[in-house]
């Protein structure tokens, strides 16, 4: 892990700390319950590093590049998110990122950019959610969450991601491109061909194994979840 890692880190931590500091303002010291909060924080990050981090829960398709895959991470953050709110979501998207940093290959290009594909397609739902708590708002806020993250998702690897990627870790516009067209020969250059044959279709089809394992895990276990004991 280079310097970059580090530095990402410690910002990340900080941040965090912030994120805390702010979602306890809302809260008076009698309501707000640092040891659950902070349970639920790490039961959810850690099985959302696992699914992050462990090859094996992570799918590559023949049709799309190497360097884009599957992973499903995002199932126990929506669940979070949906049960405690979107404070708690994206506290677990930080947490979920800085465990990933010390095991990146991509100098923490791809982990940034997953970071903010998460928080655009999780923070959306949890926040409509949070005000139409039932079925038409979970309908309404995958809608618009999915909507916002492909968008976020396309127009950040046209102009940010891929050439970040080509500044940082010194591949070149022709070997990214051969990649792409070893998949699929419709992507003709990494512009709009690369995000409507390789971006659109890969993540319309992560999100909707999202949204369907989220919704049978959430309402299978939303009860049980939001379940608080009396004093």
């Amino acid at each position: 892990m280079d310097y970059r890692s580090i530095v990402f880190i410690v910002l990340l931590f900080v941040f965090l700390v912030l994120l805390v500091r702010f979602y306890a303002k809302g809260h008076s010291p009698k309501s707000f319950d640092w040891p659950r909060f902070i349970a639920r924080i790490g039961i959810f990050s850690a099985i959302a590093a696992v699914l992050y981090v462990v090859p094996i829960f992570q799918i590559n398709l023949p049709f799309f590049p190497a360097f884009l895959a599957l992973h499903f991470d995002e199932i126990p953050i929506f669940v979070a998110g949906f049960a405690y709110g979107p404070v708690s979501a994206f506290a677990i998207i930080v947490v979920k990122t800085i465990i990933k940093l010390p095991f990146t290959s991509t100098l923490c290009v791809g982990e940034l950019s997953d970071l903010v594909f998460s928080a655009a397609f999780v923070i959306p739902a949890a926040l409509i959610y949070k005000r139409i708590r039932n079925l038409k708002g979970v309908a309404i806020g995958f809608g618009v969450a999915t909507l916002i993250q492909v968008a976020v998702a396309m127009l950040m690897n046209v102009y940010a991601m891929l050439p970040f990627y080509m500044f940082v870790m010194g591949f070149t516009e022709e070997s990214l491109l051969a990649m792409c067209q070893a998949a699929n020969p419709n992507i003709t250059s990494l512009g709009w061909p690369y995000a409507f044959y390789a971006v659109l279709p890969l993540n319309l089809m992560k999100d909707a194994i999202v949204i369907v394992v989220t919704f049978l895990v959430y309402r299978s276990l939303h009860l049980f979840l939001r379940y608080q004991r009396k004093a």
